[in-house]
């Protein structure tokens, strides 16, 4: 007899726990370091991103930043639920791809989403933001692949232990609330979004399926 989604759900998250507790900040720590010095020490002439109609019709709204932030309990997520060895090495190097070669990318071709017409004084925990991550490697957002990225693969995990609708849902809506917050804080533009969009979804979705081959019976 198949256990409830939920007891999956627990069993799978004492499964390797010391790798997962100790992987996953790991990885994170030196992904900020790359990002932030990449950053701040930019390789050749910074491009800015255009402002489009579409940008126009989503406002600045201050709100979406806890959605924002919470990428990073997001992204951890998915690994907590891997079971074996071979999916978590498999996660982490799809997600290392994914990284990668956004890295890559804003190494060669620097960008950075344009100034807006916001006094960002008035809004001390943007303010705040701003300062760490100035608006810079803005194509393609890593925010928005790490984030589909993720969803991706939540969505196979919760499928495969049976999780009920509303459980996928939730992922889905989580997956787009982030995306979403990428907009409205000003940080990302259109492009930015579809660009990341596409790096996560191409890289997730070819990880998945060799993962799926390799398992067959």
């Amino acid at each position: 007899m198949i256990s409830p989604w939920y007891r999956q759900i627990g069993a799978a998250l004492t499964k390797h726990i010391l790798l997962k507790a100790t992987g996953t900040p790991t990885f994170i720590a030196l992904f900020f370091v790359a990002y932030l010095y990449l950053l701040k020490h930019p390789a050749f002439p910074v491009s800015i991103m255009p402002f489009t109609a579409l940008d126009a019709l989503i406002p600045y709204q201050p709100a979406t930043m806890p959605l924002y932030l919470s990428l990073w309990v997001y992204v951890s997520l998915p690994s907590s639920l891997l079971t074996t060895r071979r999916e978590l090495f498999t996660y982490a190097g799809a997600m290392t791809t994914t990284c990668l070669t956004g890295l890559i990318i804003f190494y060669f071709w620097p960008s950075a989403v344009p100034a807006a017409s916001i006094d960002w004084s008035q809004h001390a925990s943007m303010a705040y933001l701003k300062s760490v991550d100035a608006g810079g490697n803005a194509f393609p957002s890593l925010h928005v692949a790490t984030a589909i990225f993720s969803a991706m693969w939540l969505h196979d995990v919760l499928r495969r232990f049976r999780a009920p609708s509303w459980v996928l849902v939730i992922n889905s809506v989580w997956c787009a609330g982030i995306v979403y917050s990428t907009l409205a804080t000003r940080q990302h533009v259109i492009i930015d979004v579809i660009g990341g969009l596409v790096l996560g979804a191409v890289i997730a979705q070819y990880a998945l399926r060799k993962q799926a081959r390799s398992t067959a019976p």
